[in-house]
């Protein structure tokens, strides 16, 4: 059960795995060479793992802050992207510009190399420790680690900023003015009985439709200063809601025309509709 010694056979796996590619003729057997590889792959994200884990336990408080995921695009953050920025690493530091244009990629492999070269030096600390003292992480193997967190926080930003435009600090924002426009929203319609408690805890899946329904009547009438105000141009709206612009227009100039009880008629009509 302890870190260490999962390390150590972890480690083990990518060594036997990387010894076997090397001993192939990719040339002669492509298919082994594939096969090997996606092994290198499922190795290399076990044994990363690992030293998340350890990493965790040994430095928790002097870990690189991760909060710029905050700017990745939502289909980057998969459970396996420290591995994938692991490969993408390996593949600059050989001159391979797989997902890069090559004077971006020219301009990582410093920053690839000097990861990998940490990596290398945290495994070969890491499996000396583990052989001696399994239970304890000294002064040099706590330094290791802190720099490699900090060299892979540094390497991930500038490689996925180098692939894709990360969010703003505005975008950013606006998507937080979202999310508190739907809290807002859910609290007063359980204020007003459009919706339970109970529908709440137990997932109801038409509240996937309610909410935002009743969200874009609240950010339009309720709370006309929040994401969706329309005082603002399209440009400075967010994204999921400047393309609708003209026909949130419409509809907010439909519900002015409203009285109280036909606007409460139509949010529990809201609530049913399909």
């Amino acid at each position: 059960p302890r870190l260490l010694s999962q390390f150590f056979f972890a480690d083990e796996r990518v060594t036997r795995v990387v010894a076997e590619i090397n001993g192939l003729d990719a040339e002669l057997d492509p298919q082994q060479y594939l096969a090997l590889l996606n092994q290198l792959h499922l190795s290399q994200a076990q044994l990363l793992a690992v030293i998340e884990r350890i990493m965790e336990e040994c430095i928790p408080t002097q870990r690189h802050s991760r909060d710029y995921l905050v700017k990745f695009p939502e289909e980057l953050l998969v459970d396996n992207l420290g591995n994938h920025m692991l490969f993408a690493a390996e593949c600059l530091l050989a001159g391979t510009f797989l997902e890069v244009e090559e004077a971006e990629g020219a301009q990582l492999r410093p920053r690839a190399r000097n990861l990998l070269c940490s990596l290398e030096l945290v495994r070969a600390l890491l499996r000396e420790q583990s052989l001696s003292q399994p239970s304890t992480y000294p002064e040099p193997v706590r330094a290791a680690l802190i720099r490699f967190d900090h060299l892979f926080a540094e390497f991930e930003l500038s490689y996925v900023s180098s692939l894709v435009a990360v969010k703003s600090p505005d975008e950013i924002y606006r998507q937080q003015e979202i999310i508190v426009l739907f809290c807002e929203t859910v609290e007063r319609a359980l204020r007003l009985g459009y919706l339970t408690q109970e529908m709440i805890d137990g997932y109801e899946p038409l509240l996937m439709f309610t909410i935002p329904r009743l969200a874009i009547i609240s950010g339009l009438l309720i709370y006309p200063e929040g994401p969706l105000s329309l005082e603002r141009s399209p440009e400075q709206m967010s994204r999921v809601f400047s393309p609708f612009y003209n026909l949130l227009t419409k509809i907010r100039d439909l519900l002015r025309v409203l009285s109280v009880e036909e606007l409460c008629l139509l949010e529990r009509s809201l609530c049913v509709a399909e």
